[in-house]
């Protein structure tokens, strides 16, 4: 098969699980009766500015976390989460460093490249 092909076919298959989402959302509704699903939209309001001021505390303390692991150097391991510190990633320019190896062929040496990869996104 080609690749047009295969992309065509996992296009397919997303749009065989949106569909059947969506046959479930409408099973659901027809067999919930309207009090019901007003109680759980009531439900619903109620927790959603309970959720977001958490959501947003936890942003808050994230930044915090972060910030004091960057200024520490050093991983900080908790009893449920784990704040790992990384160095920052070295990069160079490849255009500057490709003009000097013709210069010095031995740079040359030094450069490696890693294994192409593809990521799917919709169109």
């Amino acid at each position: 098969m080609k690749t047009t092909e295969l992309l065509d076919q996992l296009a397919e298959y997303y749009a065989q699980l949106d569909a059947l989402r969506l046959q479930k959302q409408e099973l659901l509704d027809t067999v919930m009766p309207p009090e019901i699903k007003q109680a759980v939209e009531d439900v619903n309001v109620e927790f959603a500015d309970k959720e977001s001021a958490v959501r947003e505390n936890m942003a808050t303390l994230e930044d915090e976390v972060k910030q004091a692991v960057i200024e520490q150097g050093e991983s900080v391991k908790g009893d449920f989460l784990h704040a790992v510190y990384n160095k920052g990633r070295v990069s160079w320019d490849s255009k500057k460093l490709e003009g000097l190896m013709i210069a010095f062929p031995k740079v040359g040496e030094a450069r490696k490249q890693g294994n192409p990869y593809v990521a799917i996104k919709k169109v």
